[in-house]
């Protein structure tokens, strides 16, 4: 029989929550940044339209899903394996099912940008795909991340067979590093100060989904051991501090900088007026939110956590990946929208 606080278990509605608040996230965007059509030019079917950020939502999601799991394993830690490895023997498969996810998304989002880049065309052919690829930027980013996403999952593959003999900080670092690609495509790569534009939103996304990916982990699958919880929460809680300030101060970095260098419209205007703006705002009430969310859990839940008592953890964390989940939905348009007033 288990002994009282150190079973295992998994957190399905927290997950189902995360998934379902992006989606909604993203919806909320395509309606905010949705235009009118113009006369005579050729149309993105509105399918294709609503479908990319969707898919690219379950993208992040997916990787945040593959990082957080890796994370898992470093912040229970290494010393007590018969206290762990039931809750890494749930980890590791559902690592290698996201890493899978993850690869299968960025091939679908592939496809479906193509059919964005050519409006009109009844059918799309493996030579489109192949022109989208040599002459996009993004073709190509999501090509290296798919490659990646998918020798991520050999890694874990891996690692159901020979456990910690394949280090999880490995797979952690490969998962970061499988982030860089897409971000470098979006409006960074436009910008003027691109150099300083890049590195903040490489930081941005990196810091964004380790916060949320570790978290995620442990709400779902750490709620019901209390033993490896109050192990892993003070050591997640000094990396969530660092994402915050990290992901908060590049979020508004790049934002403020992506509308105060459009020439056509003023800063305040495109601040308040453009749905780019309007995004921007969204994500920074979010950030807030999480903020609050994360402090309540860290100064009133997390001395009760440590001292192995019942909490209310399940249902906070709950809520602040909700959160977490929305504004991932809002950034995926938010790197699409342009700075124009609506």
């Amino acid at each position: 029989m288990t002994r009282a606080g150190t079973t295992t278990g998994v957190r399905y509605a927290t997950l189902v929550c995360v998934v379902a608040a992006g989606i909604v996230g993203a919806l909320i965007g395509v309606a905010l940044t949705a235009t009118a059509p113009v006369p005579g030019v050729a149309q993105v079917s509105e399918v294709v339209s609503a479908a990319i950020p969707v898919v690219r939502v379950l993208l992040d999601l997916s990787a945040v899903t593959t990082i957080g799991l890796a994370l898992l394993s470093v912040l229970v830690g290494y010393d007590r394996p018969k206290l762990t490895e039931p809750i890494m023997r749930i980890a590791r498969p559902a690592g290698v099912a996201a890493a899978l996810v993850w690869a299968a998304t960025a091939i679908v989002t592939l496809i479906l940008q193509t059919a964005e880049f050519k409006p009109g065309s009844p059918r799309l052919s493996m030579g489109d795909i192949g022109s989208y690829i040599a002459e996009v930027g993004a073709g190509k980013a999501l090509v290296i991340v798919a490659v990646l996403a998918l020798l991520h999952a050999g890694l874990g593959a891996l690692s159901l067979r020979h456990g910690e003999k394949v280090p999880a900080e490995v797979r952690v670092g490969l998962g970061l590093f499988a982030l860089l690609p897409l971000p470098v495509t979006g409006h960074a790569s436009n910008w003027n100060y691109h150099d300083y534009t890049m590195i903040s939103m490489e930081l941005h996304v990196m810091s964004a989904v380790a916060w949320t990916g570790g978290l995620g982990a442990m709400g779902v699958l750490l709620v019901a051991n209390r033993t490896l919880l109050a192990h892993a929460l003070p050591r997640f809680s000094k990396l969530a501090t660092l994402c915050l300030i990290i992901s908060a101060a590049t979020g508004l970095f790049n934002g403020l900088i992506e509308i105060s260098l459009n020439p056509t419209i003023g800063f305040w205007a495109g601040v308040f007026t453009t749905p780019y703006g309007q995004l921007v705002l969204l994500k920074l009430l979010c950030t807030g939110a999480i903020a609050v969310l994360g402090a309540n859990v860290r100064w009133r839940l997390m001395p009760q956590i440590i001292r192995h008592n019942r909490t209310a953890f399940a249902a906070w964390a709950t809520l602040e990946l909700t959160v977490m989940g929305l504004a991932f939905g809002f950034a995926v348009v938010l790197t699409r929208a342009p700075v124009v007033a609506s």
